[in-house]
């Protein structure tokens, strides 16, 4: 795949990386604005509570069988290539071997200061960039290790929650207990997003606490290990364009056809309403991972073709502007139209309205992106993060 411009730096890009990173980053958004715009734990114990109409209905299984989850494992294996990019960048243009520890090291460390200030000065709880600042540095420990291995570390968290499933099994006063805490973590939400301007900035600030907690390790490892899965694939070739369309079709054969299934079975047992126990979240990363391989094979496939290259070629765009586009998407879906400052619609938009809302901003966050590359090298967050970690301010344009 030939490159794309150059980097600020002069560091070269890649069409297909940048693509791919444009898709993610805009998908990410189907995943946030629900959480953004109604109860962030309603999103995943009490669906129902969000909208449940018929076009309700359309909207969250195709967000889940589709986009949930796997936005998110795409920018995570894109952060894995990015290492190797990087680290490879700085080793070749140093003989200190510790350049890479303290460059690489102190990149990161921005990247987790732009996060914690995402989550407790933008009030976003749903911040992914510290996560991936810590999970970065983990997985750069590995980098050196054979590609296979990293495939395999790559696959410990599935494998862990796969073995969890099948060993454990959560008592039934543990359950009643959990949907207790589920209902009124609910009402607490709801409470402070219908609130006053300071009640949701205290509430927002909480989750954003309570998101720090012990859980923070699990979600630090989820992604550790799925950027080693996309270092992987970039050795491989297989995120640059590297491949031959027949092992692409291959690769979104058995993506698809290993993931969806998966997925249709979760979100049938997440839709009965039951009250049973389900056993999906045993398999959840496993299709999680399959489903995104083979979004990054359609991908490659659409790129590789003339009129499939002509209709994603404006998404390399959002991927140069990717951290720009993600705060952006912040400031106009959480502050403008759902918090108290802004319009307040809070809980007034079902999963159908908030996915057409998405793709809306989604549209304009493209076209914006689009006129910006135009224009200038380099969007204005991302300006901001790599003159801080040059130590001096970059050229614009």
């Amino acid at each position: 795949m030939t490159p794309a411009g150059d980097e600020p730096d002069g560091a070269p890009r890649l069409v297909l990386l940048d693509i791919l990173r444009g898709v993610a980053i805009l998908a990410i958004l189907l995943m946030n604005v629900s959480e953004m715009g109604a109860s962030m734990t309603a999103n995943w114990s009490d669906i129902r509570h969000i909208g449940w109409s018929g076009a309700d209905r359309v909207a969250w299984w195709l967000d889940t069988l589709l986009v949930e989850g796997t936005a998110r494992a795409l920018l995570e294996m894109l952060f894995g290539a990015g290492m190797l990019i990087l680290t490879e960048r700085i080793a070749a243009a140093s003989d200190n071997p510790l350049a890479v520890a303290l460059r690489y090291g102190w990149r990161n460390a921005v990247l987790w200061a732009l996060g914690i200030a995402h989550m407790f000065l933008l009030l976003w709880p749903g911040d992914i960039l510290h996560t991936y600042a810590v999970a970065a540095l983990v997985a750069c420990g590995f980098r050196m290790l054979s590609t296979r291995a990293l495939f395999v570390l790559g696959l410990s968290y599935a494998a862990f929650t796969l073995a969890s499933g099948l060993t454990t099994e959560m008592p039934a006063a543990a359950r009643v207990q959990m949907a207790r805490e589920n209902a009124a973590a609910v009402a607490r939400e709801d409470r402070f997003g219908h609130g006053s301007p300071a009640d949701w900035t205290a509430g927002q600030r909480r989750v954003g606490l309570e998101r720090l907690g012990g859980e923070e390790i699990v979600y630090v490892w989820e992604a550790a290990a799925t950027m080693l899965i996309g270092a992987g694939l970039f050795r491989l070739g297989a995120l640059q364009g590297g491949w031959s369309r027949r092992r692409y079709w291959r690769m979104l054969a058995w993506g698809y056809g290993i993931g969806l299934p998966l997925r249709v079975y979760g979100a049938w047992e997440a839709t009965r309403f039951d009250g049973r126990i389900g056993v999906a979240w045993m398999w959840d990363d496993i299709a999680r991972l399959a489903t995104t391989l083979g979004h990054v094979a359609a991908v490659a496939l659409l790129v590789g073709s003339v009129r499939g290259g002509r209709w994603l070629a404006p998404f390399a765009a959002a991927g140069r502007t990717a951290l720009t586009l993600y705060v952006a998407q912040t400031l106009i879906v959480s502050w403008l139209i759902f918090s108290p400052y802004g319009l307040g619609l809070y809980g007034r938009m079902g999963w159908a309205a908030m996915m057409a809302l998405a793709l809306a901003v989604d549209a304009l966050l493209l076209w914006a992106a689009v006129l910006w590359v135009r224009r200038f090298r380099i969007a204005p967050v991302e300006w901001a993060w790599r003159s801080v970690i040059e130590g001096r301010w970059l050229p614009l344009r």
